[in-house]
């Protein structure tokens, strides 16, 4: 009896979570409490499952001395009462900041609320130098923690605590609050390491000459090697200018990356909303050992309060997060630039390596005129001028077949010319025919073993070429290609070593793009070698192992062959980065590509994929060596360790269900 498969969830394991930044009156409690359940309101009907306030939202940071008067903690209490039977129908878990008391001591917490249920979180690390003096108001939880476990709330019990950890199914929170996160053991480190993946931090950080950027790198690095999501909500318009200003912080920050940050020195209310992907955090912490092994020597007792959130339906719902089309690819240029950069210095330093091991100064490439070949040529010359060595010892080999076009063919012979190589050109013609003849093929009907004589000949004729001249054969295919065993196995498959076998084919375009606007352009070769790139980046992406017609003009598309590149790569990275089923990689791409690809479009390519990267694995059990210059790789000595013969039938099954 076949096995009954697991509904597809259209939460998708997304949390949809909320920053939010009032405007505050100091001291003036029944005007906080208007504004944060105004918020509250409006966070619901962007249905936000967790919202955060700032640190003391109800009373306003800087009221000083007053903090500890009577009148205000009264009304405090009060205010909380009112914020939680208000919004008790509304299901969202609230977060807000208050100063609360208990015998003799007072405490800068952060309350959680749902429904009638209270929790407290005192703060722990309570700051006393330079513009901040908390410890002459507030006691810290580090004094109390042994001796009170609740606090009374208008007249009932509300547990507190540091240790707890709300359990809302996929989602476990933890907090903190301000001072928290900038000691040298926040927290949030131990929470996170003992099971919580969202950390919420309620804060009133003052704003300074360059402390904006250093709170944003430390949010993002507490929530990498935490690998959680932060959210975190700093005080902003309506605190005192007295002595500080308050310039309003709502982040929020997922293993490392800012999803939403809101705008600094705006008087309105802001509300930065954002979808947590909770299963992305939790493949991360599954296939990271270290982070396991960490309980071994920070296992606290931790208290798990169950709490709910309403599941989104995303089909229905717009996804409150940017899902990129070249996840490859950073976005901002001036990133990307220091990027290739970075890319092509692994890739150059482990081809060296591999020569200075090797006592070999030449190497063989096979120059198609194409994207791939362009890039590893790129780099062998960067090798070559980086150890000294001649680039004469550089044998590019441009081998014209059947399907060779003049322009292929033009820009392999013009970018090896100008770059000074040793070129040369062997046809294949001759023997492939004479190979046909051996094994009894017409030469006329163009199938799988037409064009796989030509690859496994012209990789013969590098191997052969290599041992006659002393040299390494430098392989050129790409990531993508060996994800979906685009290669001939034994032909184009093969090198003694491959500087593009982690290069994704939407990165090497970059790449060849950098490398074309570092060519300096005030000689005459250098514009030839500038000029060839930037054609190269232009020509269709194809084998040229066929020709169906009697034009010169490239036919044989591999895009219309195996499908769009750019979507195969987001399939690629999503799978193997995020471990995500293929109805989530469908959902993702489907908003990722919307206006650009129809749904019908995007299953049809990714149940390709799917079944191409199972049935290929074979091809890249036995890869030649090659750097690894990204998160993603296949290499079956690093990575990717997979069977070759690992049954795919449940993800081609998921491909088939998708909806069109």
């Amino acid at each position: 009896m076949a096995i009954q498969h697991t509904k597809i969830k259209t939460d998708y394991g997304f949390i949809r979570v909320a920053s939010a930044l009032p405007r505050v009156n100091v001291g003036d409690v029944d005007y906080n409490t208007e504004n944060i359940i105004e918020i509250i309101h409006q966070a619901s009907e962007r249905h936000a499952q967790l919202i955060v306030f700032p640190e003391l939202s109800v009373t306003g940071y800087t009221c000083g001395d007053l903090l500890g008067n009577e009148a205000l903690l009264n009304d405090t209490e009060l205010a909380l009462e009112r914020i939680s039977k208000e919004v008790s129908e509304l299901g969202i878990i609230i977060a807000v900041g208050a100063p609360l008391r208990h015998q003799g001591h007072l405490f800068n917490c952060a309350v959680i609320m749902q429904g009638d249920k209270m929790w407290a979180v005192p703060k722990t690390y309570l700051p006393n130098y330079k513009e901040f003096y908390e410890k002459r108001w507030f006691t810290s939880d580090n004094i109390t923690r042994a001796t009170i476990s609740e606090i009374e709330v208008c007249g009932r019990k509300v547990p507190m605590g540091t240790n707890f950890i709300f359990d809302a199914g996929s989602m476990k929170f933890a907090v903190e609050i301000c001072e928290d996160l900038w000691v040298p053991i926040p927290p949030s480190s131990l929470a996170a390491i003992n099971g919580a993946n969202v950390i919420i931090n309620l804060s009133a950080s003052n704003e300074l000459v360059g402390k904006h950027d250093y709170l944003v790198d430390l949010i993002k690095h507490q929530s990498d090697h935490s690998i959680a999501a932060y959210i975190y909500s700093s005080s902003g318009y309506g605190e005192s200018t007295t002595d500080l200003v308050f310039a309003g912080n709502a982040i929020i920050s997922e293993n490392g990356v800012i999803l939403k940050e809101a705008k600094r020195f705006v008087t309105e209310p802001q509300l930065s909303i954002a979808d947590i992907d909770i299963e992305a955090l939790e493949n991360e912490r599954r296939i990271n050992g270290s982070f396991t092994d960490s309980l071994l020597q920070h296992s606290r007792n931790y208290i798990h309060i169950p709490v709910s959130v309403k599941k989104l339906n995303y089909e229905e719902t717009k996804l409150e997060r940017i899902i990129r089309k070249s996840p490859f690819v950073p976005t901002e240029t001036s990133r990307l630039d220091s990027r290739c950069e970075e890319i092509v210095n692994i890739q150059t330093q482990g081809l060296m390596r591999r020569l200075e091991f090797t006592h070999i100064k030449s190497l063989v490439i096979g120059i198609s005129g194409g994207l791939d070949s362009t890039l590893a040529l790129m780099v062998a010359v960067r090798a070559f001028d980086r150890m000294g060595y001649d680039r004469k010892g550089i044998y590019g080999i441009t081998m014209p077949g059947f399907g060779t076009t003049s322009r292929t063919h033009k820009n392999a012979l013009m970018l090896m010319e100008a770059l000074g190589i040793t070129v040369k050109e062997i046809s294949i013609a001759d023997a492939v025919k004479q190979h046909f003849s051996d094994i009894g093929h017409d030469g006329v009907t163009q199938d799988v073993t037409y064009e796989n004589c030509q690859a496994r000949e012209r990789t013969q004729i590098l191997m052969d070429y290599s041992n006659k001249v002393n040299a390494l054969v430098l392989g050129t295919g790409d990531l993508s290609e060996l994800a979906l065993g685009w290669a001939t196995y034994n032909g184009d498959h093969m090198s003694m070593y491959n500087v593009n076998c982690s290069i994704p084919k939407t990165l090497a375009k970059h790449l060849v793009m950098w490398f074309a606007a570092t060519i300096s352009t005030s000689n005459p070769i250098g514009m030839v070698i500038h000029e060839t790139l930037l054609d190269v980046l232009h020509t269709p992406i194809s084998p040229e192992l066929t020709n169906k017609s009697d034009s010169d003009s490239i036919n044989q598309m591999t895009e219309d062959l195996v499908g769009p590149y750019e979507l195969h790569d987001f399939f690629l990275y999503n799978m193997l980065r995020h471990g995500y089923a293929p109805a989530k990689i469908y959902f993702l791409a489907r908003t990722a590509f919307k206006g650009t690809y129809d749904n019908a479009t995007i299953k049809k390519w990714l149940t390709v994929f799917m079944r191409r990267f199972f049935v290929q694995q074979f091809k890249r059990s036995c890869l030649p060596d090659g750097p690894k210059v990204g998160n993603v790789s296949l290499s079956p000595r690093g990575d990717w360790r997979m069977p070759s013969d690992m049954a795919g039938n449940l993800w081609n099954e998921q491909c088939k269900q998708l909806p069109d």
